[in-house]
């Protein structure tokens, strides 16, 4: 008789497959689908959902579950992988299927009502739909909180990076908000003495120039599209399977910049994609270890290594001869001069490293209200500006470049914002390791080559998948937990000196 973990293993696969399909289809979504095509997406997406929440919460599963509990696998993989797979039955026999497809459900729709509202810079189109979802996502938070006997907010962090929840957060946002309010003065000041407001190029740079460097810079990264695409989307993100990445971007032919840098973000995503176990595929320990991860593996992709001076001077040339421009209109202090302006802005996806994270504190500061009861969807927007002007000193002129600009809340993704900047904190100390080991690094990316940070990360963060939790992962990889000195001496290396 094949006995029950391997029962387990069976059984999480189905599940697994059943997920992919739903990440395919919100792939399609995002980019090819027609509009009219939205309310039947909305029930494929609800339906697949309460099928894998089904599989999830087969009486069988706990069954095997008590079985495998009582022999457990010696594997420190497979006992991990055990584990993983008790908390998400936990988690799913918590949540009634009724809740789950409606959830789903709205979420779609909300995002429609997102997309028509943004277009429009109207948020009062989406208000009833978004406070439909805000109700369901309440509920959700409410009941995941009573399984694992933490506040709400807490459980829906929890479900995008476990381990972390406000307790630690707070602190670590708290401490870089006396950082900035010292920092971002004195990194302005610094610029307007180096005039670095100075053009790169000239427009236009036209899209199918952009979409040929991308595709060059991420194959070059290391990115294997036969196994990957490059789309077009409202917002970037990176979604797919490890075994069939999708990628997306948006073209702007006034600023080449964006799309190239964007990319390359999401290259990094789809790189710890593709470097997790295969050994483990389509099992919880084969996972990603948490959204901060994710987001420190884009991270030291984009901001650490492609935006190093290094980088900039191996792509210059590139960028020249696929304009067809001078080479010294893409000069290396002219490109750091455009990808590390600093300016208070409004949109997050735009912001520059050092002000980035204030964005990221603003949303968490919001969502946390929102979900804890003391904020309304109808009072998001005169919160939202208030909160910008409290960070940042600026105000949003419409809703657009204000509360409407992402696309996270208004599909159901609430806890998911502080991921960004414990990310870039991660990917700061993971990079400071990095270098410490291999000593040559910007050697490597000089002839835009990442080959030697990539086998670093794969030795100390991919290859481990959902082994070790957040913390764990951190200190086995860089020594230390997490601690933001190596991000506020990088941020003060590349702004203030």
């Amino acid at each position: 008789m094949i006995d029950a973990y391997s029962q387990l293993t069976g059984l999480f696969r189905r599940i697994a497959i059943v997920d992919e399909a739903k990440a395919i289809l919100g792939w399609d979504e995002a980019t090819v689908m027609p509009d009219g095509g939205a309310a039947d997406r909305a029930d494929q997406l609800a339906t697949l959902s309460g099928v894998a929440h089904d599989l999830l919460t087969a009486p069988e599963i706990g069954d095997l579950l008590d079985a495998a509990e009582a022999a457990p696998p010696a594997d420190p993989f497979e006992s991990r992988n055990l584990y993983l797979m008790r908390r998400a039955h936990r988690q799913a026999t918590m949540l009634p299927r009724d809740l789950v497809e409606a959830f789903v459900r709205q979420s779609s729709t909300c995002e429609k009502k997102w997309r028509e509202a943004k277009n429009t810079s109207e948020f009062r189109v989406l208000a009833p739909s978004f406070s439909a979802l805000i109700t369901l996502v309440r509920e959700y938070a409410q009941v995941l909180g009573d399984a694992f006997d933490v506040a709400p907010y807490d459980a829906l962090v929890d479900q995008h990076q476990p381990g972390i929840a406000s307790a630690d957060i707070i602190p670590v946002f708290a401490r870089f908000e006396t950082f900035l309010r010292d920092a971002l003065p004195r990194a302005e000041e610094l610029q307007r003495q180096a005039s670095y407001a100075m053009p790169v190029g000239a427009p236009p740079f036209p899209e199918v120039a952009q979409e040929a460097i991308c595709r060059r810079l991420a194959a070059q990264a290391g990115l294997d599209f036969h196994s990957a695409r490059l789309d077009r989307a409202a917002h970037p993100f990176c979604g797919g399977t490890p075994g069939d990445i999708r990628i997306t971007t948006r073209y702007d032919e006034a600023d080449f910049c964006s799309a190239v840098m964007s990319v390359l973000h999401e290259t990094g995503h789809a790189l710890y994609e593709a470097g997790l176990p295969r050994e483990y595929a389509r099992q919880p320990v084969g996972l990603a270890a948490g959204m901060a991860v994710h987001e420190s593996q884009s991270l030291i992709i984009e901001m650490q290594a492609a935006r190093s001076d290094a980088y900039l001077g191996y792509i210059g040339p590139i960028l020249a001869e696929a304009f067809n421009q001078e080479p010294t209109a893409f000069a290396m202090d002219l490109l750091a001069g455009r990808l590390r302006r600093v300016e208070r802005s409004f949109v997050r996806v735009e912001a520059d490293e050092l002000t980035y994270p204030a964005h990221v504190i603003l949303r968490f500061r919001l969502e946390r209200a929102i979900i804890e009861g003391d904020l309304s969807a109808r009072d998001l927007p005169a919160a939202w500006n208030d909160g910008m002007r409290d960070l940042l000193d600026v105000v949003p002129p419409d809703d657009m470049r204000g509360c409407l600009q992402d696309i996270h809340w208004y599909t159901g993704l609430f806890g998911y914002f502080p991921s960004y900047t414990l990310g870039a904190m991660t990917a700061a100390q993971l990079m400071a390791a990095a270098r410490r080991a291999e000593p040559t690094l910007d050697d490597a990316f000089a002839r835009g080559d990442f080959a030697p940070l990539l086998g670093w990360l794969w030795r100390n963060v991919h290859r481990y998948g959902s082994r070790f939790g957040f913390n764990d992962l951190v200190m086995l990889a860089t020594g230390s937990k997490l601690d933001p000195t190596d991000f506020e001496t990088h941020l003060t290396k590349r702004y203030l000196s």
